[in-house]
């Protein structure tokens, strides 16, 4: 393998992030929503109706929202 090959992989390489500019409590939906090219507003809808089904829903968003880092290129606000 060549050493160009190597570094255009890891250039392709793409990472989660919390996102900083479409956020309502976390950031963790729109930093899915940025990753999967998806509306958040369908990742909040599908996570509202996980909490109603299962009830995990809110456990799995804390965990997330301290897993998943800040997007580093948002600039982040307080509201």
């Amino acid at each position: 393998m060549k050493k160009s090959d190597k570094n255009s992989r890891s250039s392709k390489i793409r990472r989660i992030y919390r996102s900083g500019k479409d956020k309502i409590l976390g950031g963790v939906c729109g930093g899915i929503g940025e990753y999967l090219s998806v509306d958040p507003v369908i990742i909040r809808l599908l996570w509202v109706i996980g909490i109603l089904a299962w009830g995990s829903g809110i456990l799995l968003y804390i965990i997330a929202w301290i897993i998943i880092p800040r997007n580093p290129r948002h600039k982040w606000t307080r509201y």
